[in-house]
């Protein structure tokens, strides 16, 4: 009886979305000529501390005002809570070195902006398929 419990609890983990990979999908414009992003760089792209593409194209991150994706999303790429990197933002704000991402209400809007500005990067619901723009895939 153990043991039937036990694979029946390891087919159910089997079968469930890796949690952290499919919380949200990273979309760039399609004329970016990336394919994947490793978090690490990801993430210097939405903290602005790089601010280019390898193209030379000003990068334009722009997310969802959405917490829960929000914080998932802060929690895999930046290794942060949503508390503290809002706290990053308010010290970078207050010291005058630059703003936040750009925030959409919707994964639509969000899409959107990114289709509008070849520079965009931006981040949606994972179920999320918008038109017109590019998945990235991320590496660790």
């Amino acid at each position: 009886m153990r043991t039937r419990v036990l694979l029946a609890a390891i087919a159910f983990a089997a079968a469930l979305p890796a949690a952290a990979d499919d919380a949200f999908r990273v979309i760039v414009h399609p004329s970016n000529a990336a394919e994947e992003i490793a978090v690490r760089d990801l993430s210097r792209l939405f903290l602005k501390k790089t601010t280019r593409w390898p193209s030379g194209v000003v990068v334009q991150p722009v997310e969802p005002a959405d917490d829960r994706l929000r914080a998932r999303f802060a929690s895999r790429v930046h290794g942060k809570s949503l508390n503290a990197l809002r706290s990053y933002w308010n010290q970078v704000i207050f010291s005058g070195r630059d703003v936040p991402p750009v925030e959409k209400e919707s994964d639509d809007a969000v899409a959107a902006f990114v289709r509008a500005h070849a520079g965009a990067v931006g981040y949606v619901s994972a179920g999320a398929d918008p038109p017109g723009v590019k998945t990235l895939k991320l590496q660790d």
